[in-house]
């Protein structure tokens, strides 16, 4: 069966206690914003690409987790969001060790392959209850954009 969906499970390393302090005051400030002036949830929209999405702090708040399940190619997904949420990268990764070369805009392979090194691979197979369905098949069957 060919499953339309991929998981993502980028996983990165904060840089020190005060990076995470400062990470966690920016994205409460992000995802406390409503959805239409959320620069995450308003890309998340636009691309009509992902089904779920969410970030967690992990390891006692040493690790932040980019945790998602999208419809296409890792590259292109990967692409669009440094098209349209490229600077929300930018200010995350800067408090990351590792991290690629900044700004992702100018560095987009660098940063392709960051994600691909900081992916945590889930065990095959991938599950979903609707393998045929991309997110606009879904929507469409909603009657939602």
């Amino acid at each position: 069966m060919n499953i339309v969906q991929s998981p993502l499970t980028l996983v990165m390393n904060i840089k020190s206690a005060d990076d995470y302090a400062q990470l966690n005051g920016l994205l409460a400030k992000i995802q406390s914003a409503p959805p239409d002036q959320n620069p995450i949830w308003a890309a998340l929209t636009k691309l009509k690409t992902v089904h779920f999405a969410r970030l967690v702090f992990l390891s006692n708040n040493t690790q932040l987790a980019v945790i998602t399940t999208y419809d296409g190619s890792f590259d292109k997904y990967i692409n669009d969001f440094i098209d349209e949420i490229g600077d929300v990268f930018n200010a995350l990764l800067a408090h990351m060790s590792g991290a690629p070369p900044l700004p992702v805009q100018q560095n987009r392979d660098a940063f392709l392959a960051y994600v691909k090194a900081n992916d945590l691979r889930c065990i095959d197979p991938f599950y979903s209850a609707y393998p045929q369905a991309p997110v606009v098949t879904i929507l469409d069957a909603l009657n939602q954009d």
